[in-house]
């Protein structure tokens, strides 16, 4: 087994640092579907990862939550909870530029939404078709939908196109709302209020104690990406909003050589984001998530590449790419951790006693 994990750690490094290649020619057929399921494995790899990541820490935080409501203390809170907290991440952000301090009360959900935040600024949306565990079940989605109808369906442009514009007004709604609206002090009242306080356990409770209503809207939502494959990142997520406009800065982007280009068009066909890539010089659209399928159908190694901008024009292999991006992702936890901002002052016994009057008005959201 020690000799797999270093024969493939050795070719990840080769495939990442090795000489790039200089061929003009399409690859011969086995050729081609190697290097398919080398880009395909590496990001199939990174989602089953993070995935069970977030299981675990799931699993730890339903484990932390019984015993707190037993008024016992001891496990460890699993500070990775905050990553579905991404509006006291936003909140704190504002907190941080007026007071040049971090709000102690979700440091790690503050940490994480920065990491994906940097992401968005250097690898396009990479996070959302690599890391992010609903981006995988809204692939895992669309690959049903695939099997069940024979294609992957898609809305008309005229419905497409407006219906895209949701998750960027959502994003609006949300960004004038702290940034503007909110004062400096009403954003500090916020992130201390008993609401903020205990809003992961709120958060569980809201999925564990889910009304009829806000059931059918979930299932609406999952039933509505099985049949338009990715329709919540498509058309719903502000978050994806948010690493649309952050991914326009990027300086790693899918790069068309024309020269090299033969026109089979597979790179378009293999699109999650259904972008013309075989008719761009650049991918700088926001829609672009960094999957990296496009690189993999193509069948001419220089034809298309994810490169550094000009006038460096380095190609970046897709090996490097997800070392690149773990590095960025999982470092920047590791970095915040060490560095202790990562732990909620939110006691466990603090936790005790507010859980045992969740029921009173003033835990209700502070709009």
């Amino acid at each position: 087994m020690s000799e797999q994990v270093l024969r493939f750690t050795r070719d990840l490094w080769q495939r990442a640092t090795g000489p790039q290649e200089d061929l003009a020619l399409p690859l011969k057929a086995a050729a081609l579907r190697e290097r398919r399921r080398f880009v395909t494995g590496l990001r199939w790899a990174s989602q089953w990862f993070w995935l069970l990541v977030t299981i675990v820490i799931g699993a730890q935080f339903v484990r932390w939550v019984r015993q707190i409501e037993q008024g016992v203390v001891g496990l460890d809170r699993p500070g990775g909870v905050e990553a579905f907290l991404p509006l006291s991440a936003l909140l704190s952000l504002r907190h941080l530029w007026e007071t040049g301090e971090i709000s102690p009360v979700r440091p790690a959900g503050f940490v994480i939404f920065l990491a994906v935040a940097a992401t968005g600024l250097l690898m396009k949306r990479a996070f959302c078709s690599w890391v992010c565990p609903i981006g995988t079940a809204s692939e895992w989605l669309a690959g049903l939908s695939k099997r069940a109808f024979g294609r992957l369906l898609s809305l008309p442009r005229w419905l497409d196109l407006p219906l895209r514009s949701l998750k960027y007004l959502l994003l609006l709604f949300f960004a004038s709302a702290i940034f503007w609206t909110m004062s400096g002090a009403d954003v500090a009242l916020f992130l201390d209020s008993p609401y903020n306080r205990v809003a992961d356990v709120k958060m569980l409770y809201f999925f564990e104690q889910m009304s009829p209503f806000k059931g059918k809207v979930i299932f609406a939502l999952v039933v509505l990406s099985a049949v338009i494959p990715y329709f919540w990142c498509r058309y719903l997520c502000p978050y994806g909003a948010l690493l649309g406009f952050l991914s326009l800065l990027s300086p790693l982007k899918v790069t068309r050589d024309a020269a090299s280009c033969i026109d089979c068009d597979l790179c378009t066909k293999a699109c999650p984001s259904r972008l013309p890539v075989a008719k761009l010089a650049r991918v700088r659209s926001d829609e672009c998530i960094g999957c990296l399928s496009c690189v993999a159908a193509c069948p001419v190694p220089r034809a298309l590449r994810v490169e550094t901008p000009s006038p460096w024009r380095r190609a970046v292999r897709p090996a490097a790419f997800a070392v690149v991006l773990l590095v960025l992702f999982g470092g920047s936890i590791v970095a915040a951790k060490a560095a202790g901002v990562w732990r909620t002052n939110v006691s466990d016994e603090e936790y005790v006693y507010r859980v045992q009057e969740l029921h009173e008005p003033h835990y209700g959201h502070p709009r």
